[in-house]
């Protein structure tokens, strides 16, 4: 059983989806990287910490949150990959936890609660990303910046604020985790077209909740022969991925591990960036040009400066411009609910 168990990592690990559990850390020469995790001990927090550990790229670890963090160091510390591991607790400890990261990844917060308003969520998890912002901002304002947090709509704007606040802000080494909507689009269009999911490629543009996730089939490869039909059916399961996974955990849990996979990726594509592979891409909710509003997710290109560019809709189905323009005053009113909390 541990054979097949190794088996099925190593073919993992060669997918080209994913690149995240490689081991090559002896005989390649890969630049001392740091990555600092925050909201370490969370449901979010602890399996994206284990994924960064098996890293290969990940030279130094920090797990940052406000109780618990030693202990899932002190864990994941034990694991004989390259990183060295240290967790940090309580808020004095928060500026040694960032001081030299190359990458913040920020999970921390809280799940939406039964009886809890989305304007409840809302003003907790802004008001620590706010924090944490300040926090990077006097520690490591250099860092790349992934943010999971939710409402990422409204936190990515939140961090934009804070750090214009702060001093120089480079909206380059900022960005809106949305890698989970591109995971599962491209899983449920590689189980509808029957094709294997480590060959698929689906853009998802737009924002991180709802309507605003706008997958484009139109563009996915490899091409499918799919109905118009199948295609509004795949884009809403993808918009409602989080609500099936809450259903299907009866209220005491919500999209945690295929989140914390997803938000390991995008950290693994940040890392590459940052040591000079050519062209890395992946979606991403950053600042943009790309329609008339400031923030947008679409795909980018990865560098040793955070975003080297932002790369344009392309060619869109009917269907596709059609929910671009019904998406666009919802996810102006987050970003601007956003930039509001921020400046009040």
């Amino acid at each position: 059983m541990r054979t097949s168990m190794l088996r099925s990592i190593k073919s993992l690990a060669t997918s080209p989806s994913s690149h995240i559990l490689r081991r090559g850390y002896a005989s390649e020469a890969v630049p001392q990287r740091k990555v600092t995790v925050l909201g370490a001990a969370g449901g979010i927090g602890q399996p994206l910490s284990l994924l960064m550990k098996l890293n290969p790229l990940v030279s130094n670890l920090a797990l940052y949150d406000i109780a618990n963090t030693p202990g899932v160091a002190a864990d994941i510390s034990h694991i004989n990959t390259r990183s060295e591991v240290v967790g940090y607790a309580s808020d004095a400890e928060l500026g040694k936890a960032l001081e030299g990261a190359d990458v913040v990844i920020i999970p921390a917060g809280v799940p939406r609660k039964p009886g809890m308003t989305r304007d409840d969520l809302f003003n907790i998890n802004a008001g620590i990303v706010k924090g944490l912002c300040e926090a990077i901002a006097r520690h490591c304002p250099k860092a790349l910046i992934n943010m999971i947090s939710n409402p990422v709509n409204s936190t990515v704007p939140i961090a934009a604020e804070v750090f214009k606040k702060a001093g120089p802000y480079d909206p380059k080494r900022l960005f809106g985790v949305t890698t989970l909507d591109v995971v599962r689009a491209k899983t449920f269009y590689a189980g509808k077209a029957m094709v294997p999911v480590a060959e698929v490629n689906v853009p998802v543009v737009g924002g991180h909740a709802g309507i605003t996730i706008l997958p484009l089939f139109s563009q996915a490869t490899p091409k499918a022969n799919l109905s118009d039909e199948e295609i509004t059916a795949l884009t809403k399961r993808t918009q409602d991925g989080g609500t099936e996974v809450v259903e299907a955990k009866a209220g005491k849990g919500s999209a945690t591990l295929s989140m914390a996979y997803a938000g390991a990726i995008f950290a693994d594509a940040c890392l590459k960036g940052l040591n000079g592979v050519p062209d890395v891409i992946e979606c991403s909710f950053v600042q943009s040009t790309v329609t008339d509003l400031p923030f947008f997710a679409s795909k980018v290109r990865l560098g040793k400066n955070g975003v080297e560019e932002v790369l344009g809709l392309g060619p869109l189905s009917d269907y596709e411009k059609e929910g671009l323009e019904k998406l666009k005053p919802e996810l102006k009113s987050s970003i601007e609910k956003g930039i509001k909390f921020a400046t009040q």
